[in-house]
């Protein structure tokens, strides 16, 4: 008796271990000490270790091991255990493939809310959210809030599936589930799409009421949401609302970008100085307001001088986005022949934005050559995109080039190139 309380206490304490490597995302040290237990006989291991590792073997993409450990447990019984059969969903769709995941969920025979929310959340991870719909409507038990959170989550990162993460949202509120920090977050990312500012504002005042407002997450998505809303007070308020050790990379990136993005460069320049004073290391997305905010009021050189800044004094990698913002303000300066020398200097390959800001420009300036040049990139890269065919066209119209503008409208034709006529939306809120 006294030997088998010892073993068991000796498990319980490496399976203390076990989850604390797994937390900590240290899952090849978890997984090290899960083979020292499986191999040592003292004790039998139980339902509890088994989604430890299982996590790890997803996280670490351990495959072959993850199918030895279903082989094992399969032999214990465990496989009806929730948790098990959970962690078993969760790595095959992550390490194997979604239809074995499927398969799996198929073959459990009592699926509990937490089995079907394993799966669901396979689907949305996997960007499968037609199949997390088809699923959701068919559960043989109630969802809960984890079950929503994952359906919202995976419409909101969808293109169009805003409007029916807000759907979803209502359904939740209808069916008595309480929304949580995980709900609020996915909520939050389909409301920026939307630019639905009443709507932000009930989640923000729903956090305050239930007390999750002091999450710092929460609270940079706040601040980039109200920004993106034109919302800037609300915006610079809930930013100061933040500690100082509360203010993080996101948090500061939101509010510049905020400002930027509504054209008073001043200020987002000025937050980007306070942040910099505060310590806090910028990243690729700070830097991307920072070019942004320049770029809206023509600092040519600044932009120029950030991006040199970027690379050396913060060693942050340039993105073709970074990039484009600066060809945007050299081109807007009329400097379009230092514009292309950026284009041909990027180390990585130029998108249709950059190139689409130079053609732009050359419209602006009457320069027929670097058009013909960026027109041709285009082209490639956008051989389906009418506007670039019509704005060259237009260019070679300006200066008398009438033969050429023709040949760019026959063009369009034999490609089959077709101008879409003009559209809007509006959302109306009450």
């Amino acid at each position: 008796m006294g030997s088998y309380t010892s073993n068991y206490q000796r498990l319980v304490s490496y399976t203390k271990i076990l989850a604390s490597h797994v937390n900590h995302g240290r899952h090849l040290d978890a997984l090290s000490l899960f083979h020292r237990l499986h191999a040592s006989s003292a004790a039998a291991l139980d339902a509890f270790v088994f989604p430890l590792a299982l996590k790890s073997c997803a996280a670490a993409h351990r495959p072959l091991l993850g199918a030895a450990i279903h082989a094992h447990v399969t032999k214990l019984s465990f496989v009806s255990n929730p948790f098990v059969a959970c962690a078993f969903v969760d790595m095959y769709g992550k390490c194997v493939s979604i239809s074995s995941a499927r398969q799996l969920f198929d073959e459990i025979p009592h699926r509990n809310v937490v089995v079907w929310n394993a799966m669901i959340s396979t689907y949305t991870h996997a960007g499968r959210v037609a199949d997390a719909l088809g699923l959701f409507e068919v559960m043989d038990v109630e969802p809960n809030t984890s079950t929503f959170n994952a359906i919202i989550s995976g419409l909101s990162g969808m293109e169009d599936g805003s409007f029916k993460a807000l759907s979803f949202y209502r359904r939740m509120g209808e069916a008595g589930l309480k929304q949580n920090l995980i709900t609020l977050l996915a909520l939050l990312r389909a409301c920026v799409d939307l630019a639905v500012l009443n709507l932000i504002k009930e989640i923000h005042g729903y956090a305050i009421r239930n007390g999750i407002d002091s999450h710092p997450h929460l609270m940079s998505c706040l601040v980039e949401a109200y920004g993106r809303c034109g919302c800037i007070v609300n915006a610079q308020c809930v930013f100061d609302s933040m500690t100082t050790s509360e203010r993080d990379v996101v948090a500061w990136s939101s509010l510049i970008s905020a400002y930027a993005l509504h054209g008073d460069a001043a200020t987002a320049l000025e937050t980007f100085k306070q942040m910099e004073m505060e310590k806090v290391q910028p990243d690729g997305i700070t830097f991307l307001g920072v070019l942004k905010a320049c770029c809206h009021v023509g600092l040519a050189d600044e932009a120029l001088g950030y991006l040199g800044r970027m690379c050396m004094d913060y060693g942050v990698e340039a993105t073709s986005d970074h990039y484009a913002c600066v060809v945007d303000v050299l081109s807007r300066a009329g400097r379009l022949n230092e514009a292309y020398e950026v284009i041909n200097g990027m180390p990585v390959r130029a998108t249709a934005k950059t190139w689409g800001a130079l053609l732009g420009a050359c419209r602006t300036y009457g320069e027929v050559e670097l058009a013909e040049i960026a027109g041709r990139a285009l082209f490639e890269l956008e051989p389906d995109n009418p506007a670039n065919y019509v704005l060259l066209a237009r260019i070679y119209a300006s200066v008398g080039r009438h033969e050429e503008a023709q040949r760019m409208r026959r063009e369009m034709n034999e490609r089959g190139v077709k101008s879409a006529p003009g559209s809007s939306w509006v959302v109306y809120q009450v």
